[in-house]
């Protein structure tokens, strides 16, 4: 396990669980409820690989915007726009909000409509990855992805295909997905069983007040700490407390 390459995730204290890092080449998949910070989440991790280890990043955006996207993440200081026009960050908007003419290629990226194609999605990522080189690909969030296939054995083809062409790049990647089920004693989800680590955000109850932690699940290649630890949404973005215990 402590041979295999690690990618610097970019949240202060997750380091720490994963012993280094995530395992580089894998596709993680956060899974959070309302307000855990997922987009934050996936965000940092592109955002820190850009400015710290030179590593660019695509983000594709299932459910919001990019107008409304660089708007909420400009309240951590990070300028993806300076990014964009460096080349070094690409924005796929997939996402449903906007106008779009019905009859471009565009159209055929934008879940939820009929004409929606899996295919052109996964060809928009793969050419943007070619075109800046990128390391790190984030979607956000997959559940929109989830409801377009509503059986189940078409949901598991179409994200298995999702997660290898990502794996295949080579590229280190996360996506989000929501909680399905809150608490300690959740059912697991479909998607946990594809993916190649699973990270938990959820808010719980602990005494009088709520709290805010973060648990893996479990991550290939890599000895973890799997111990619910808390974690805050700062100015700064995410931060995990590795030494604190929740309970």
């Amino acid at each position: 396990m402590s041979g295999s390459e690690r990618v610097l995730t970019g949240i202060p204290g997750l380091e720490e669980m994963l012993n280094g890092g995530f395992p580089r080449g894998r596709v993680i998949l956060l899974v959070g409820g309302p307000g855990t910070g997922k987009t934050i989440f996936s965000s940092q991790f592109i955002f820190s690989g850009i400015e710290q280890q030179n590593e660019n990043g695509i983000y594709v955006s299932l459910d919001e915007s990019q107008h409304h996207y660089l708007k909420e993440m400009s309240a951590f200081g990070w300028n993806l726009e300076k990014f964009e026009k460096e080349k070094k960050w690409i924005f796929i908007d997939a996402s449903p909000i906007g106008d779009k003419d019905p009859k471009s290629k565009t159209e055929r990226l934008t879940i939820g409509r009929k004409n929606f194609s899996l295919s052109n999605l996964i060809e928009r990522i793969l050419s943007s990855f070619k075109e800046i080189g990128a390391k790190r690909i984030a979607i956000d969030p997959i559940t929109s992805l989830v409801f377009q296939y509503p059986d189940i054995i078409q949901r598991r083809e179409a994200i298995l295909k999702l997660i290898e062409t990502l794996a295949e790049t080579g590229a280190t990647s996360i996506l989000t997905i929501e909680l399905k089920s809150s608490g300690l004693e959740r059912n697991v989800q479909l998607e946990e069983y594809l993916a190649h680590g699973v990270i938990i955000l959820q808010t719980i109850q602990v005494g009088n007040s709520s709290t805010r932690v973060i648990q893996i699940e479990k991550m290939r290649e890599v000895s973890i700490d799997p111990q619910i630890r808390p974690y805050r949404i700062t100015e700064r973005g995410i931060e995990v407390y590795p030494k604190e215990s929740v309970f």
